[in-house]
C-alpha cells in the first residue's frame, strides 16, 4: 500500500482532554509508517486547511507528542468556523480538496462536535464526486455530551467532575454562613440544549436535603412560580438553597431566560448569563441574599481536575479514528 499524508484539526470550544485525542491520532499515525507519512495539523482548526497554514507535527519528538495527553487547551489552535452549505458555497470545500491534493493528504481527522461531523461528511462526499481518494473521520468531542449515537462524549467527564466538585465546595461555604448571610447560591453551567452538565451537579449530594436543592434543565420549561416556591421551601427547611442551572434554561415558548439577542459563528443564540437573571428573580420575589457564579471556560479548561476515564477515552477515540481510516471506513 502506498504511503500518503494525514491532516488533523481541532474545532469549536476546546476541552480539558482534546489534546489527548490529538495525541492518540498522531501516535497511531506514527505507528503506521507504511501507510501514513507526514502528519499535518491545521493551525486554528479548519481555517489552517483553507489558508494552507499547516503545522508539520512529524518534526516533533515522540516525547512532545506524548505530552499532549496531559496538556490543557488546544495545542494547534481551534476555531468557531462553520463551512457554508455545500450546494451554495462549493468553492470552500473544493479549496480543502485542493490543499489536500497539494500536500498528498489522503486522511482527514476532524476533532470536534456535531458541526464537525457534518463537515467531515460533506468533505468526504465532495472528494468522492471529484474523484479524489480521501478518508474523512470525525473524532468526537463536546462537553455538552449531546452527540448522537455515542454513549458519552470525550470532554464531558472532566466537566462533570469539575461541576460536581465545585457544587459541593460552594455548598459547604453557603451552609457555613447561611444563618446570618447568603441564603441562595446559583451556579450556571454550560449546556444549551442538553442538561448533562447540570445533572452532574447533582453528584454533589448523596442524601435527602443535601445540595444542590434544585437543578434547572434546558429540556424542562422554566416555571418561575414553581421555582420560587421550591427556593423558599429549601431555605425554610435547610436554611439555604443551592441551584445548578443550565445556560439553556428556557420558558415554555422556547425563549431563553438569558438571550443576549446575538448569534455566534455557528448561528446559535448568544446567551447572556442565566445565573444573574435567576438571582435577580429570587431577590425580587423572595428578598433573599444571594450569590451567583458562572463556571464558563473554567469548567471545560480545568485540566487539573480532569477525569482519568475521560482522558483515556479521548486518547482511545483518537487512536481508533486512525484504525478506521486505515481500514478504509468513510462516513
Amino acid at each position: 500500500m502506498a504511503q500518503h499524508n494525514a491532516f488533523y484539526a481541532q474545532s469549536g470550544g476546546v476541552t480539558a482532554v482534546i489534546n489527548a485525542s490529538a495525541c492518540g491520532v498522531i501516535e497511531a499515525c506514527r505507528q503506521a509508517p507504511d501507510q501514513i507519512g507526514k502528519v499535518y495539523a491545521g493551525h486554528n482548526g479548519i481555517i489552517g486547511a483553507l489558508t494552507e497554514d499547516l503545522i508539520d507535527v512529524t518534526q516533533e519528538s515522540d516525547e512532545a507528542i506524548a505530552a499532549l495527553r496531559h496538556t490543557p487547551g488546544g495545542a494547534f489552535g481551534s476555531c468557531r468556523y462553520k463551512l457554508k452549505d455545500i450546494d451554495t458555497h462549493r468553492a470552500q470545500y473544493e479549496r480543502l480538496i485542493e490543499v489536500f491534493k497539494a500536500h498528498d493528504i489522503r486522511y482527514f481527522f476532524y476533532n470536534g462536535g456535531g458541526d464537525s461531523a457534518d463537515t467531515c461528511l460533506k468533505v468526504s462526499q465532495l472528494s468522492e464526486k471529484l474523484g479524489y481518494p480521501l478518508t474523512a473521520i470525525h473524532v468526537p468531542k463536546t462537553v455538552d455530551n449531546d452527540l448522537p449515537i455515542t454513549d458519552n462524549s470525550p470532554g464531558f467527564g472532566s466537566v462533570a467532575k469539575y461541576i460536581a466538585t465545585s457544587t459541593l465546595e460552594a455548598s459547604l461555604d453557603i451552609a457555613s454562613m447561611c444563618a446570618t448571610s447568603t441564603k441562595v447560591f446559583v451556579l450556571e453551567v454550560m449546556g444549551r440544549h442538553a442538561g448533562w452538565i447540570a445533572a452532574a451537579g447533582g453528584l454533589a449530594g448523596e442524601a435527602e436535603g443535601e445540595p444542590p436543592h434544585m437543578i434547572i434543565f434546558p429540556e424542562i420549561p422554566f416555571n418561575r412560580k414553581a421555582v420560587m416556591a421550591r427556593v423558599e421551601e429549601s431555605v425554610k427547611q435547610y436554611g439555604y438553597c443551592v441551584i445548578v442551572v443550565s445556560e439553556g434554561a428556557r420558558y415554555e415558548d422556547g425563549t431563553f431566560l438569558a438571550d443576549a439577542g446575538n448569534t455566534d459563528a455557528f448561528g446559535h443564540r448568544q446567551l447572556g448569563g442565566v445565573a444573574p437573571t435567576l438571582a435577580g428573580m429570587i431577590k425580587q420575589d423572595l428578598g433573599y441574599k444571594y450569590h451567583w457564579a458562572v463556571a464558563d471556560y473554567l469548567q471545560r479548561a480545568a485540566r487539573h481536575l480532569a477525569s482519568k476515564t475521560d482522558v483515556e477515552q479521548a486518547y482511545a477515540v483518537g487512536r481508533e479514528a486512525v484504525t478506521l481510516a486505515l481500514a478504509g471506513k468513510t462516513p
